[in-house]
């Protein structure tokens, strides 16, 4: 019988939830909001829609037809509701601490733009429009608006053609460290919604809806 060698076992790779030793392994880049606007400021992701979430820079994709005709009737139903003294502000900046910056698809904002130093930190209401980001949208984007301590978060589900609302964001189980929104309304077409910040208004899912 002929023996064999064996090869040398190769040391395990570090995961997303074991750090890479002091050495061996290359560690990876955690952007800040600072360094993702300086980087974006020389145009270098110019035509592409970049955004910051947990330091992680992704990049959602083109934008299809339903989702920017859904912008357009998103900001025209704001304005209509939110008026003086208010920032109604589509796909622009919103800092939420060091390393988030989601760039939302529409953001209200009290104030006005030339007594407003710098991008906003916060907000009254914040929607995103989900065809293909649905799930990402309710999860990881709601956990991170309910820590921002955003009182109102609404989703556009234009495959469902409902709006989901999300209010009231708490911390969860200490042990859990994390803060998650307690109240969730699905919305069909022929309900309406009144906004936290502007509760005389209301707002019909159908006049959002392509």
């Amino acid at each position: 019988m002929s023996a064999t060698a064996t090869p040398p076992v190769p040391a395990p790779a570090p995961t997303a939830t074991t750090p890479p030793p002091a050495t061996g392994w290359p560690r990876p880049l955690r952007w800040t909001v600072d360094l993702f606007h300086a980087v974006n400021a020389t145009g270098v992701f110019k035509g592409r829609r970049p955004m910051l979430i947990h330091g992680v820079l992704l990049e959602q994709g083109p934008m299809d037809e339903p989702h920017a005709t859904a912008l357009e009737l998103l900001d025209g139903a704001m304005r209509a509701v939110f008026g003086s003294g208010w920032r109604v502000r589509g796909q622009l900046p919103l800092v939420l601490g060091t390393d988030n910056s989601p760039l939302p698809d529409m953001t209200i904002v009290p104030g006005s733009p030339r007594n407003s130093p710098g991008h906003p930190t916060t907000a009254a209401l914040v929607v995103e429009v989900s065809d293909t980001s649905l799930t990402y949208d309710m999860t990881t984007k709601a956990e991170l608006y309910a820590t921002a301590n955003i009182p109102e978060y609404w989703v556009l589900d234009l495959n469902a053609r409902v709006l989901h609302v999300y209010r009231d964001p708490r911390p969860l189980a200490n042990n859990l460290g994390a803060v998650a929104y307690q109240v969730h309304l699905t919305l069909g077409p022929t309900d309406g919604v009144q906004p936290l910040a502007a509760p005389a208004a209301t707002v019909r899912v159908a006049d959002l809806l392509p």
